[in-house]
């Protein structure tokens, strides 16, 4: 019998077993990858992608500890709540800020993406700070693990996002990245699967959140919420001027009269509040590029920098720090799924990519 000519039925073009086993794999238990984000949480599955990407945001019932929405909804809901209902986002700076919410966070969204008929508990992959203590390890993993995941291995996001932006982190050439999430700024060289140098700091997209926000409070005197910051500056938030002037209209409480009430802001003054945090990015890469070698600085002033994660998506970034340091900065495709994808692409090679992780 000639097996070659063995044809899988199809119908134009497609694989019509492909349910069937995706069915028998999800029976089986599927491995994860989770980018455990300060404002968004992303899961991977193996051999499917991402499956969830939802605002790292929970709120439950004061009454019964009970959650009543997690994610997107739960976002919704913030600051708009009862006494009887608390909504917070259990996640600070990169960490874990409570634990009991966070480890409700996570059972919630690994179960929503896990067959229910699973026999196997699956590994998880973690993408965590490179600055993170012992015990905030320690904290991710025993919230992992009481989620219902086998083992938990951890993997910095420095490596991961380089892994997600495509760049060869197994070659013998210096990787430079910049992965400016909600909570931290990771900076990392990497290059033959290892880092050559990885420096975290506490100053991200959050913090330029809350930096619109207290700007706009001390010289607006207008109270405005942190969301309402962060849609501000995805609107009209920019690191260099433009030239062409923009706007937008904010709803917040005036400090004078307790009053609702809105007002139009420039660009010019979101970006004047955005100053502070740009600057100790800026610092930080700069601190960064110190450091090097002459070797890798041959390869990162011919290859350039990656920027990834959210914040990299703030106009006119990618062109300050090109001008601080006269070096090309180039944003990754995708930005803000950079970690996930490349703790995925640790998921779906763990066998040769297990050395990158830590348990």
């Amino acid at each position: 019998m000639n097996t070659s000519a063995i044809q899988l039925p199809t119908r134009e073009g497609v694989d019509l077993l492909s349910p069937i086993r995706e069915f028998f794999a999800s029976f089986w238990g599927c491995d994860l990858g989770m980018d455990l984000g300060t404002a968004n949480t992303l899961i991977y599955m193996k051999d499917r992608g991402i499956v969830l990407n939802e605002p790292s945001v929970v709120a439950i019932n004061e009454r019964t500890g009970g959650d009543i929405a997690i994610g997107r909804s739960a976002k919704e809901m913030y600051g708009k709540t009862s006494h009887m209902t608390c909504c917070s986002r259990p996640m600070k700076d990169g960490v874990i800020a409570d634990f009991d919410m966070t480890a409700m966070m996570i059972t919630s969204m690994i179960q929503s993406v896990k067959s229910r008929w699973s026999l196997k508990r699956p590994r998880i992959v973690i993408g965590v700070p490179s600055g993170i203590t012992s015990v905030e390890k320690r904290a991710v993993i025993d919230a992992a693990l009481a989620a219902g995941t086998s083992e938990v291995l951890l993997v910095e996001e420095s490596m991961a996002a380089a892994l997600g932006a495509g760049l060869p982190v197994d070659k013998p050439v210096g990787n430079m990245i910049v992965d400016i999430g909600g909570g931290t700024t990771e900076v990392a060289i990497i290059s033959m699967n290892g880092t050559f140098y990885s420096h975290s700091i506490r100053v991200a997209g959050d913090e330029m959140d809350e930096a619109i926000q207290r700007y706009i409070k001390r010289e607006f005197r207008l109270d405005i919420g942190i969301f309402e910051a962060e849609r501000v500056k995805l609107l009209i938030g920019s690191a260099l001027p433009s030239g062409r002037e923009r706007s937008a209209i904010v709803s917040g409480r005036d400090i004078s009269s307790g009053m609702p009430s809105q007002l139009e802001i420039g660009d010019d003054a979101i970006r004047e509040a955005l100053q502070e945090p740009i600057a100790a990015i800026v610092s930080s890469v700069t601190t960064a590029l110190e450091q090097v070698s002459p070797e890798l600085a041959n390869d990162i002033i011919a290859r350039g920098i990656v920027l990834a994660g959210g914040g990299a998506l703030l106009k006119g970034l990618d062109e300050r720090l090109s001008r601080e340091t006269n070096i090309l900065f180039q944003r990754a495709h995708d930005p803000l799924s950079c970690v996930a994808r490349g703790v995925g692409a640790i998921v779906d090679d763990m066998k040769n990519r297990r050395m990158l992780c830590s348990a």
